[in-house]
């Protein structure tokens, strides 16, 4: 792919935004779901159910933001729409930081991340336990609005900055930084339920991964906002790069605190 279709900062930042949304809260939900439905029927396949997930739905985030790249060339959207759109992400980010922040902030409450796409999905799906069922669980999951707003802004923004490739160049960098925290997701709650003390040890870890959900959510939207008072704040590629370094250190501990026992998945 050449180099000038797609900006070193703007592949970071792509990077950047798909370890960020593999932290959603309705992925964070879903994953624990289909991981603790696998545990009982297909032991192999847990450990993987994030990688699965993950790879659903960035496919169809990719296919989204190129569909929209080639239709879009012979349409002029206007500057309010695209606007009113392009918001519609940082809105989203504060209503998923407000809606966990007070659950975190009930006492005695035990922390459950946040979610309403599962409900979205057939039972009869939910209940299977296997590769293609839950690629299929991804695939709908990136159907809903607020992910295929942010694919279909992609794809038009693309469509002047690179074309085709550039989308699709896009879509993929950020389905592979969803991979990574998705596996790590699903890797780690399979090694907490198999601990002895699992239950405790799972409302610990689903209580930090609270924080650092509320934390991301709003920082991000904070930046967003922030970025459109001041232009002058926005990241440079030095910026983004040291974001997507932060995040890969955060999933970098959790992927060691999933193996500092030593153990293997089978």
């Amino acid at each position: 792919m050449n180099a000038d279709l797609i900006s070193f900062s703007g592949i970071v930042l792509m990077f950047v935004l798909g370890l960020r949304h593999g932290l959603d809260p309705d992925h964070i939900a879903c994953i624990d779901g289909l991981t603790w439905s696998t545990l009982d029927n297909n032991q192999k396949l847990a450990p993987w159910v994030g990688t699965l997930f993950a790879l659903g739905h960035g496919l169809l985030v990719t296919a989204i933001a190129v569909g929209v790249n080639q239709l879009s060339r012979g349409i002029h959207v206007p500057d309010t729409v695209v606007t009113v759109f392009g918001w519609v992400p940082t809105l989203l980010l504060l209503l998923v930081g407000t809606l966990n922040l007070r659950q975190l902030l009930i006492p005695g409450q035990a922390y459950q991340p946040t979610g309403w796409k599962m409900r979205l999905i057939p039972r009869r799906l939910r209940n299977k336990s296997n590769p293609l069922a839950i690629v299929l669980i991804g695939v709908l999951f990136a159907s809903v609005f607020d992910t295929a707003t942010q694919a279909s802004a992609w794809g038009y923004v693309a469509t002047n900055n690179g074309g085709i490739q550039a989308a699709m160049g896009a879509g993929l960098v950020f389905t592979l930084g969803m991979i990574i925290t998705d596996t790590v997701d699903g890797r780690l709650l399979c090694h907490i339920v198999r601990r002895a003390d699992g239950e405790a040890a799972g409302r610990r870890y689903r209580r930090t991964l609270g924080w650092l959900i509320v934390a991301l959510s709003y920082s991000v939207a904070a930046y967003n906002i922030g970025k459109e008072i001041v232009p002058a704040i926005e990241l440079g590629e030095f910026g983004y790069s040291m974001a997507g370094a932060l995040l890969l250190a955060v999933v970098f501990v959790m992927w060691a605190w999933t193996y500092r026992s030593r153990l293997k998945f089978v």
